[in-house]
């Protein structure tokens, strides 16, 4: 380990309040495509509008109940890593020491809660869930691990069409979600940004209230990404690798 990663760990050993925010890097080490590029969830602009937008679920909503339901198979069909894991195991040592924690998720294959994570905010929905089209409902609807047999399924509330509980393109995220996730971030003294390239706003934007704060920001990613030049500290390489080295020195410095 080298003296970087020693200064983080003992970071992370000390901190007492924790936010964590996680993006589509860390679930690609488990086998979840990224969203653009080779590989990835969309071939083209073309595909994106018709399956990720509220438009496209208007014009056919069989088609996105299809996408979703094959997303939904394919998160089940992996598993969490060690990386997923080990922050799973930072939650539960942070709390047995009286910290706060709080992971802050771009996801929405749900493999932070199997992974044993507790406080975990949603920023962008989750592939589990569905809700109400018409919003009457508020309660959320648990999707079942196998695909869906009807096209799209109604509301068990009131008999509405349901949607997936997702923020689409041209949506604004739950309002709720995001002033909690910007209350967090300006009271952590310590942010963890694991796998997220720092494009998508305003998930993009917690790191800096962070910073702002007068916390500290540790980077850990593929590659260099928009937010190197203000994190603190940069560990490039696979979070499934990175991370449970880190915990490996918090738990050596929960014994001293």
């Amino acid at each position: 380990m080298n003296e970087g990663m020693r200064e983080v760990a003992g970071l992370m050993a000390r901190a007492q309040r924790v936010t964590v925010l996680t993006g589509a890097g860390i679930s690609a080490e488990s086998g979840i495509p990224t969203f653009r590029g080779s590989g990835g969830f969309w071939k083209d602009e073309e595909e994106m509008m018709r399956l990720s937008t509220l438009e496209g679920f208007l014009r056919d909503p069989q088609a996105v109940w299809e996408f979703y339901d094959r997303r939904r198979v394919q998160a089940n069909s992996v598993q969490p890593n060690p990386g997923h894991e080990s922050l799973a195991d930072y939650e539960t040592r942070a709390l047995r020491r009286s910290a706060s924690f709080a992971l802050i998720t771009q996801n929405v294959d749900g493999l932070h809660a199997r992974a044993g994570s507790r406080n975990i905010l949603e920023l962008h929905g989750s592939i589990w869930h569905a809700r109400c089209f018409k919003g009457c409902c508020a309660d959320l609807v648990q999707l079942p691990e196998e695909p869906l047999p009807a096209y799209p399924p109604e509301c068990p509330k009131c008999g509405a069409m349901l949607r997936p509980h997702i923020v689409w393109f041209g949506e604004q995220l739950a309002p709720a979600v995001l002033s909690e996730s910007y209350a967090l971030a300006e009271d952590s003294d310590l942010m963890l940004v694991v796998g997220t390239s720092g494009q998508v706003y305003p998930a993009a934007g917690l790191p800096y209230v962070v910073k702002r704060a007068g916390g500290t920001v540790v980077q850990v990613n593929m590659e260099p990404t928009e937010l190197s030049h203000a994190a603190d500290y940069n560990i490039y390489g696979k979070s499934g690798e990175i991370l449970p080295e880190l915990m490996l020195f918090v738990k050596l410095g929960d014994k001293l």
